[in-house]
C-alpha cells in the first residue's frame, strides 16, 4: 500500500486544486492520501469527494505552524474532524498572523529593490488567507530574480536573508491539543529540516510525546536515506509511530512527487497500523474477487 500522508493543494501553498491533486495522486499510484494544507482545512471536503470517485483512501489532515524554542516547526494532524471548534479557532488565529507576516515580507523585499512583492505573491495565492513564503518565491522566479523556488528561499527567505521575517506561531502544546480535540493523531513533520543542535531533537521528540504526539515523519521528500534510518531509530526510542509523505507542492517543484520515496523501514510501527480504511484501491480490487 502506497501511503502519502503529507501534501499541499492550492488551499495553502500547492498549485493544484484539491480535486486535481487527488486525481494526480491516483495516477501516481497512491493508495491512501492525506491532504495536509498549512493551517487551513477548507479543501478537505472537495478532496474527500474526489478520492471516493478515484477509488483511493483519503485522510483528513492539516499542517500546523509552531514555534518551539525559537525554531519554526510543523505538526501534521491526521484523521482530524475539520469542523471541531477548537481546531477551527486555533487555525483562524494563525491565519491572521500569517497575513500580517506576508505584508512585512513584502516590505522587506521592497527595501532591497523588489517592488510589488506582496501583491505579486498574492496573485500566486489561490487562497488569500494562506499567503506564505512559497508564494513570494514563485513571484520572484516569475520576475527572473532567481531561477527556481529553492534558490529564492536560500537567497531571500530564510533566517539572515533580506526577505526573512521572524514570526511567532502557535505553541507545540496548543497544536497537539487542537489535533487531539479534533480526534486526530499529531505527527511531527520532516524533523530533519529543523535547525536543531546537539540533543535538541531528542528533547523535542520527548516533549512532543509527553504532550500527546503520536508519530514522526520518517520518510518524507526532504529526508536523505541516512535520515530515514536515524528518525526510524528515534521514533522507536521515543515510542512514536512512523509516518510517510512526499510533502508535494507542485509538479517538478523540489523534485518531489506524490507517492514518491521508499517504504518505511521495516523496524518502524506505521502510523496507520490500526486504521480501518475501506475506500482504497486494494480493498476495491479485493472485493471484486471475493466469491459470491
Amino acid at each position: 500500500m502506497n501511503y502519502d500522508l503529507h501534501c499541499h493543494s492550492s488551499i495553502s501553498d500547492g498549485v493544484l486544486a484539491p480535486a486535481d491533486l487527488v486525481q494526480r495522486a491516483a495516477e501516481k499510484g497512491v493508495d491512501v492520501l492525506g491532504l495536509t494544507d498549512h493551517d487551513d482545512v477548507s479543501g478537505l471536503a472537495e478532496a474527500a469527494q474526489a478520492a471516493r470517485a478515484a477509488g483511493i483512501g483519503f485522510v483528513n489532515g492539516v499542517e500546523i505552524s509552531v514555534t518551539w524554542s525559537g525554531v519554526t516547526l510543523h505538526v501534521v494532524g491526521l484523521n482530524i474532524d475539520p469542523d471541531n471548534p477548537d481546531l477551527q479557532a486555533g487555525l483562524a488565529g494563525i491565519q491572521q498572523g500569517r497575513h500580517a507576516r506576508a505584508e512585512r515580507i513584502g516590505q522587506e523585499l521592497g527595501k532591497k529593490g523588489i517592488a510589488g512583492a506582496f501583491e505579486g505573491a498574492l496573485r500566486h495565492a489561490a487562497n488569500p488567507r494562506m499567503i506564505g513564503r512559497t508564494h513570494f518565491a514563485r513571484f520572484l522566479v516569475e520576475q527572473g530574480v532567481c531561477k527556481d523556488v529553492r534558490s529564492v528561499f536560500r537567497k531571500y527567505l530564510v533566517r539572515g536573508k533580506p526577505g526573512y521575517v521572524a514570526h511567532e506561531w502557535t505553541s507545540l502544546e496548543s497544536a497537539v491539543a487542537w489535533i487531539r480535540a479534533a480526534g486526530g493523531q499529531a505527527v511531527l513533520a520532516h524533523p530533519g529540516r529543523y535547525d536543531l543542535k546537539g540533543k535538541a531533537t531528542r528533547r523535542l521528540l520527548a516533549e512532543f510525546r509527553e504532550l500527546g504526539g503520536e508519530g514522526v515523519e520518517v520518510v518524507t521528500g526532504s529526508h536523505t536515506p541516512d535520515q530515514h534510518a536515524l528518525f526510524a531509530e528515534l521514533a522507536n526510542l521515543h515510542g512514536l509511530a512512523a509516518s510517510r509523505g512526499s510533502d508535494f507542492h507542485a509538479p517538478g517543484e523540489h523534485g518531489r512527487e506524490l507517492g514518491g520515496g521508499p517504504e518505511l523501514p521495516l523496524k518502524c510501527t506505521p502510523i496507520w497500523h490500526n486504521w480501518n480504511l475501506t475506500n482504497t484501491r486494494q480493498n476495491r480490487t479485493a472485493s471484486k474477487t471475493v466469491p459470491t
